[in-house]
């Protein structure tokens, strides 16, 4: 069976991968692939293993909810018990994830994505390109 591994992920509404730069999203892209390639000859259950890694990882989403949420209650905490000064943290972190969820951009996503976390889109395209395979194993 002949596959192009070679496709980039080209989702136009994708809000975080037209936030981020077109390098980053190139080599997101590579790695994914060339994980596609990988595991593309390696024994059914090694493939099967890597799936539910895939249904594990956490999507960029994900990272960004669960740190803003970690940083501003720890923020409202300490500002509560130590310092009022620490409620500058809450106030910081909240637009941020508010920036985030009305433009599909904010300060941390740079970091996160040359980091390598991927987009859910970007996580499926991988799992599902792997079961396709295991499906065309067992015709």
């Amino acid at each position: 069976m002949d596959v192009n591994y070679q496709v980039r992920n080209t989702n136009q509404f994708d809000r975080v991968r037209n936030s981020t730069a077109a390098e980053i999203n190139i080599h997101i892209d590579l790695v994914t692939n060339r994980n596609i390639q990988y595991f593309s000859t390696r024994p059914a259950w090694e493939v099967k293993k890597r799936i539910l890694a895939l249904e594990k990882e956490w999507d960029v989403e994900r990272v960004l909810e669960v740190n803003a949420s970690t940083l501003a209650l720890t923020g409202l905490f300490l500002g509560l018990t130590i310092n009022k000064k620490w409620l500058a943290l809450p106030a910081i972190v909240l637009p941020f994830l508010l920036q985030h969820g009305l433009q599909g951009w904010c300060p941390p996503l740079p970091v996160l994505r040359r980091m390598g976390i991927r987009t859910q889109d970007e996580i499926d395209r991988e799992k599902y390109s792997l079961l396709e395979n295991l499906k065309s194993r067992a015709e």
